[in-house]
């Protein structure tokens, strides 16, 4: 007799993960008692039941991990057949993850790469106006030192240049949240009935994807229409997570955690550290949100021309993904997208997640692809 446990281990990349080492990060190690078996054959048959083991990223990295553990080993559970997990979506796909989305004005991430230029700009301006008593003292030649009287006060020269370009992408930014908000509010009026999205054969992960999509209307500013699928990890849930790291909610969150941000933050969504701002100004009609937020852990297949009336086919992303996987700490998420361009309003998505079933060959994916948690910055 011997005991066979589940174990889920996940090191999640946080907001913003390009700011952080991840082996600097805990890792959250979750171990679910699967019960006991004569020997290690009748183990790995009711593994395979639950699902297959993989591993995304490395001890060192990001990590997505699920192993068997028989009896103090280690097991190699793989599935010869494709395994659909019956585990149904966590309630972040369904408030986040499905039905109609815009794409943010790319203005947004011009404006944001815009600002750091400026905060350097600035710094550099102090700077030199830190220094600029030593460079005359040595006889060096200064310029921008003079005064301009505004008002009854006199200002550096130097801050006619500067000042501007500190408020001027605030105001910008301002002025297309107002458009934005607009533009969502007409998307909202418009009243878009949902695609019918069927399937030639049950979704496999690293294998061709056949779709079938009809639109029972199409808009007349509406153009080309192209389809897309994608894997990514979702964030785990920060109660769980918490939990597993040993960490009092009401106390310090470990490292790459935020602190509890009650009205971004709902119990069981997420690990609460997209709170921030990572989106365009929305109106607060819509649950979930306008903006489809990407995954920090993601691969896309590659756009395909919808064929209307037919079957498009699609290759999988790049990479040997797992199936789905819903869990409340490690969740492998896939979804289908299809992008419709329109004459006026911008880009206009519709996402279908998916469940996919594992791929009899072992999933096993070294380099992660990272991206940034904010919706401007989605490349769709």
């Amino acid at each position: 007799m011997g005991r066979l446990e589940e174990i889920h281990r996940v090191r999640y990349p946080p907001f913003e993960a390009a700011r952080w080492i991840p082996i600097s990060l805990p890792i959250a190690e979750q171990i679910h008692d699967c019960g006991e078996f004569d020997n290690e054959t009748k183990a790995i048959q009711h593994a395979m039941e639950r699902g297959p083991g993989f591993r995304l990223g490395s001890e060192h990295s990001w990590l997505m991990q699920r192993t068997y553990m028989f009896d103090g080993q280690t097991m190699n559970v793989n599935t010869e057949t494709p395994k659909l997990e019956d585990a149904p979506f966590v309630d972040l796909v369904n408030l986040q993850r499905r039905g109609w989305y815009l794409i943010p004005n790319p203005i947004h991430n011009i404006l944001r790469r815009f600002i750091n230029g400026v905060v350097i700009v600035l710094l550099l301006s102090l700077f030199y106006l830190f220094i600029s008593p030593i460079l005359i003292f040595f006889g060096l030649p200064v310029y921008g030192l003079e005064t301009v009287r505004w008002g009854l006060l006199d200002y550096p020269a130097l801050a006619v240049v500067v000042v501007p370009l500190i408020f001027a992408p605030l105001v910008v930014r301002v002025l297309a949240n107002l458009i934005e908000l607009r533009r969502q509010t007409s998307f909202l009026n418009s009243k878009h009935a949902q695609p019918k999205i069927s399937f030639v054969t049950p979704p496999v992960a690293n294998a061709p994807l056949q779709v079938n999509i009809v639109f029972p209307q199409k808009d007349d500013s509406w153009n080309q229409i192209d389809v897309l699928w994608r894997v990514g990890v979702l964030p785990p849930a920060r109660e769980i997570l918490l939990h597993e790291l040993g960490r009092n909610p009401q106390r310090q969150p470990p490292p790459g955690l935020s602190t509890e941000l009650p009205h971004h933050w709902v119990v069981g969504m997420d690990d609460g550290t997209a709170g921030g701002e990572d989106a365009p100004m929305e109106v607060q009609e819509v649950q979930g949100g306008l903006y489809l937020r990407p995954m920090r852990i993601m691969a896309s297949s590659d756009e395909v021309r919808l064929n209307d009336g037919g079957t498009t086919e699609l290759l999988p992303p790049v990479g040997g993904w797992p199936g789905s996987v819903n869990t409340d700490l490690l969740r492998i998420h896939w979804e289908c997208i299809v992008r419709i361009d329109r004459t006026k309003g911008g880009p206009l998505l519709w996402v279908e997640p998916l469940l996919v079933a594992h791929a009899p060959d072992t999933a096993f994916v070294e380099e992660l692809p990272l991206h940034d948690g904010r919706s401007e910055l989605d490349t769709i």
